[in-house]
């Protein structure tokens, strides 16, 4: 799935309700905040390394999401 795709796919998708764990050490407590400075993070990014840490979590949340539909 590319990041066009992944950014399509959480426009589309319903916000989940607050809070959500992505893991034991991830709280995320602002949806729209998580998914708007993610995407800004991977887009700034200049090496695939930095991306990979912000698209794990990203799809994390979308399994999170797709888990509770």
């Amino acid at each position: 799935m590319s990041i066009e795709e992944l950014e399509e796919w959480f426009r589309n998708a319903p916000a989940p309700e607050m809070p959500v764990y992505l893991d034991a050490a991830t709280k995320v407590n602002d949806y729209q905040y998580f998914i708007s400075s993610h995407f800004e993070g991977i887009k700034a990014a200049k090496h695939e390394n930095s991306k990979a840490p912000l698209l794990a979590r990203l799809l994390k949340m979308k399994l999170a999401i797709e888990s509770n539909l």
